[in-house]
């Protein structure tokens, strides 16, 4: 392993304790850590969206392809950073206005596409599948508890009518679906963070401890 390596190795160590340290209490050295961690993110995505975005997007189409209407969004973006004086501050709410006026339409009918409409074909996929001449026995019980509990979570959702009787019932079992699904959310995110857990161990154990070795 050579110098340059060694040190990086030993500031990766250095860092992953200091952040480790915040399970005693709070303290200078994960303070240390956390804003340095903000700072080169922000850095590094700073130089991102310049050289992938800004570059390619507006400067580039407005100076070298004598695109001149690129310069509105330039402007606006450039306003943007108004916010940054206090006296100017309100001058930002005008490109913030068209930025969230534009990214709702081109985002609400995404959502709905991918949320609503796909899922939808998917349930009615589930209905087609089971007359298919190849499905068996276990795929036809699949699809017949995927589609009882799309049914029943989305009875839980219908406030039209109160939920007594059998339609009480059935919300119960929607409650119990949805449950189910947080609760396979939650233990994906808690298995990813341990992964990342395990993986700086490894890290402290077996490169720079050098475990084994």
């Amino acid at each position: 392993m050579d110098f340059m390596t060694s040190v990086g190795v030993w500031v990766a160590a250095f860092l992953t304790l200091s952040i480790f340290s915040f399970l005693y209490k709070d303290n200078p050295f994960y303070k240390f850590a956390e804003h340095l961690m903000v700072g080169v993110s922000a850095g590094y995505w700073v130089i991102l969206l310049f050289y992938n975005v800004l570059l390619p997007d507006a400067i580039d189409p407005l100076f070298t392809e004598g695109k001149w209407y690129y310069i509105i969004p330039l402007i606006l973006g450039l306003l943007m950073w108004t916010r940054l004086f206090k006296k100017t501050a309100w001058i930002s709410r005008y490109p913030l206005a068209f930025y969230l006026g534009i990214a709702t339409g081109v985002a609400i009918p995404l959502e709905m596409k991918a949320k609503v409409i796909e899922q939808l074909y998917g349930s009615v996929g589930l209905v087609a599948q089971m007359h298919e001449m190849d499905a068996g026995f276990g795929t036809v019980i699949n699809n017949v508890v995927i589609l009882i509990g799309v049914f029943s979570s989305l009875i839980y959702f219908f406030f039209s009518k109160e939920h007594t009787g059998i339609t009480g019932r059935v919300s119960q079992v929607g409650i119990g679906v949805l449950m189910i699904g947080f609760g396979a959310s939650f233990g994906f995110t808690v298995m990813a963070r341990v992964s990342l857990l395990i993986e700086r161990v490894q890290f402290l154990l077996f490169e720079w401890l050098k475990f084994g070795a």
